[in-house]
């Protein structure tokens, strides 16, 4: 007998399929995500696939290419041929352990370039423009929300509705577009990196970013995005008419996972959808990790960061820490480099991460704090030591030490002591497993599954002809 959370599951999905299946239903789909990074595009990916297996006719545009075969709609792929090896060669010449932290003005300007060569790199691309000279029409384009305004003109050439994924929750660079507020008394900036209970200082630099964020978008971003609406897309509409047309966003949080924010009523928080159940582990990790007694640690950097392009001074500090633990340790290193690793360690250059935070033997990760790795170990109830880089981990390592499942480790401050006394202090004290206990049955505890939410409300959208009854006045 199945229990009732699994019978509800069912019929969730066999009544979605009911619906896209049956009547004429099935919708045709475009989903345009052009940031190369793989984090990402598990995420992208994962929507659009479950899209496709729901009976949706789905088009992916990205830097991916992986034959998916839906198992009831169709999946095609169109690939950005060339931005995957061009991202490469940028992440050679960009060393991230250079600067201790990036400022948070400086991050607003290198994401706002970044977003102008993409968005303009994804326009004019061969495959883009082939699909874009078609004369193909599609029901709804899915757009990846990442700086790249100019893209959401594509809605306005195929004619479909418009719907936002963003890889992050609510934020300043997506509230705006769809009328949520941005309340910097009390909601933290995503870059500024503070608690939820923000001094009163902490407040006026929060308010401060959130004004400078809004002029640099307003005044410097968006004409030249326009631009790049008019050259590549059409004359016949403006930048503003393009951002202020979204019928759904589709936010990769939940509460459980992230500070109180607002929401408008067309934002729907899916985080964890991207979480899947645990498949069989090559032999050699499965062995690794059922033969530690004394349990693993897991540590990974991410897909944007590499270990191997750490500091020599500070990988030397890591591998004398690790040397000294009674725990295995399986390290996410990207080449041979490494000789002489202690006895209880272990490197490959790709890991199942899912599927190892889904073994009882893992202790801990150590984590660059992603958010979507910061998600899986919150479902995996695995406490973790944050060590951020960039972007929004700094934000999520405070959110992860103000609720008790991690602590927050700045890389330039590492030595063997201190990540040793803090592998302890977390392997050791079982508030930190007890608080990721508690997260994680906050975060599973839904009245649907969460890639459940975002095919329902797809779905919706399409029923109702852009559900305009959802969006605010503003």
């Amino acid at each position: 007998m199945l229990s009732n959370e699994k019978t509800i599951q069912c019929c969730i999905v066999l009544l979605s399929l009911s619906w896209t299946l049956c009547g004429g239903q099935a919708a045709k789909i475009l989903g345009i995500f052009p940031v190369p990074g793989r984090s990402h595009y598990i995420l992208e990916s994962t929507l659009m696939k479950a899209l496709a297996d729901s009976g949706h006719h789905v088009t992916i545009v990205s830097p991916f290419k992986e034959d998916y075969k839906s198992k009831n709609g169709s999946y095609n792929e169109i690939v950005l041929t060339g931005f995957l090896e061009a991202h490469a060669e940028r992440r050679k010449a960009v060393n991230l352990f250079e600067k201790k932290s990036i400022n948070p003005l400086t991050a607003i300007y290198i994401m706002s370039k970044i977003g102008l060569k993409l968005t303009e790199n994804t326009l004019k691309h061969e495959n883009m423009q082939k699909l874009m000279k078609s004369g193909e029409k599609f029901d709804a384009v899915i757009v990846g929300q990442f700086m790249n305004d100019a893209l959401k003109g594509l809605a306005y050439h195929f004619g479909g509705h418009l719907i936002l994924f963003s890889s992050v929750g609510t934020s300043t660079w997506v509230n705006h577009l769809v009328g949520n507020p941005s309340l910097p008394s009390y909601t933290p900036e995503m870059l500024m990196s503070f608690p939820a209970k923000m001094s009163y200082i902490q407040r006026f630099k929060n308010t401060l970013f959130n004004v400078i964020y809004n002029m640099n978008q307003l005044f410097l971003v968006y004409p030249k995005q326009n631009q790049l609406l008019k050259k590549y897309i059409s004359n016949d509409i403006d930048l503003e008419d393009a951002l202020f047309n979204v019928s759904l966003v589709l936010l990769n949080t939940h509460e459980s996972i992230a500070f109180p924010s607002s929401s408008v009523p067309c934002m729907k928080l899916i985080g964890g959808f991207h979480v899947k159940q645990p498949n069989k582990l090559p032999q050699d990790l499965q062995d690794f990790l059922d033969n530690s007694p004394q349990g693993v640690i897991y540590f990974s950097m991410g897909s944007n960061v590499n270990s191997k392009d750490m500091p020599k001074e500070l990988k030397q500090e890591i591998i004398k820490s690790f040397s000294k633990l009674k725990e295995n340790v399986l390290w996410k290193y990207e080449d041979d480099t490494l000789t002489d690793l202690p006895r209880n360690v272990k490197i490959e250059k790709w890991l199942p991460q899912q599927d190892i935070l889904a073994h009882p033997n893992i202790k801990l990760f150590i984590t660059h704090a992603g958010y979507a790795s910061t998600i899986e170990s919150v479902h995996h109830a695995v406490p973790i030591i944050a060590i951020p880089i960039f972007g929004d981990q700094t934000m999520n390592a405070v959110y992860a030490e103000t609720k008790g499942f991690g602590i927050l480790l700045p890389w330039h401050t590492i030595t063997e002591e201190k990540l040793s006394s803090t592998i302890r202090e977390v392997i050791d004290s079982p508030k930190y497993k007890e608080n990721a206990k508690r997260k994680s049955q906050l975060l599973r505890d839904r009245e649907t599954q969460p890639i459940d939410t975002a095919r329902y409300w797809i779905d919706y959208v399409l029923k109702h002809n852009g559900a305009a009854h959802l969006r605010v006045a503003s």
